[in-house]
């Protein structure tokens, strides 16, 4: 069974391995995800990280979903030399890099505890799998080109790893280096991180496209994770990604 809603301002799809059973697990996993949006999203004017934004609730008062994805965004600062950070160039906090990994993470548990062994989440490019597809065979993800976003220019097969694309060529310069807000990121157009974890993997595709160039370096230096990185008209990758090119 497979829905595709929009939420979080993007199109997610959910694939669930089975019949009419898999029908309340969808349901769930995509009531989850908009209870997520609701909280989160820096679009919504009365959304949790809004209020926080303009004073109107502090950090202190804030539910624990919120206080847990702060600390993880400090971890996950401190774990990429600064280059993730959820504070914008004009002060304001957007968790939103953070919050979809975290998200997608948390919904494949909700389908593992229900006893669901075969699934793909798909959330823009976000990526989190399980099991065998409806055909027995492993779920693949294809990775665009950047520069024609209608040619697949790789195929990965995840098994169970999580998958995170992060660039410009879709969303429009919304990563920026913490270091030098005003440096515009042209050295990479796509990067493509598949580790153990889809949250992980989101935030290191996201600071290592602000590291530019030397993103694919630091990434080589993560044990467990493997990345694909584009540039025009070249394609580079780490020394263990070519195990997730062969089902």
């Amino acid at each position: 069974m497979r829905d595709t809603r929009l939420i979080m301002g993007m199109p997610i799809e959910i694939q669930v391995v089975g019949g009419a059973e898999a029908a309340p697990l969808l349901e769930d996993a995509f009531a989850y995800l908009g209870e997520v949006d609701e909280r989160f999203s820096t679009y919504k004017e009365e959304s949790e990280i809004s209020r926080i934004n303009r004073g109107a609730l502090a950090l202190t008062d804030a539910s624990d979903q919120m206080q847990e994805i702060f600390t993880r965004a400090e971890d996950a600062k401190r774990a990429t030399e600064g280059y993730f950070d959820i504070k914008r160039p004009d002060g304001k906090l957007d968790p939103s890099g953070i919050v979809k990994g975290w998200a997608i993470r948390n919904a494949a548990a909700r389908l593992r505890a229900a006893g669901v062994t075969d699934f793909f989440i798909n959330a823009g490019g976000d990526i989190a799998s399980a099991g065998k597809n409806e055909k027995g065979g492993e779920w693949s993800v294809g990775i665009e080109n950047p520069f024609d976003r209608a040619q697949i220019v790789k195929v990965v097969y995840p098994k169970g790893k999580g998958v995170a694309t992060s660039g410009s060529y879709i969303r429009g310069a919304h990563i920026y280096d913490p270091h030098a807000p005003s440096r515009a990121l042209t050295e990479l157009a796509s990067i493509t991180v598949i580790g153990p974890d889809v949250e992980q993997a989101d935030v290191l595709a996201t600071a290592a496209f602000a590291m530019g160039k030397r993103g694919l370096a630091f990434l080589e230096s993560q044990e467990g994770f493997e990345a694909y990185g584009i540039e025009t008209g070249v394609a580079t990758m780490t020394s263990g990604f070519a195990q997730y090119t062969k089902p």
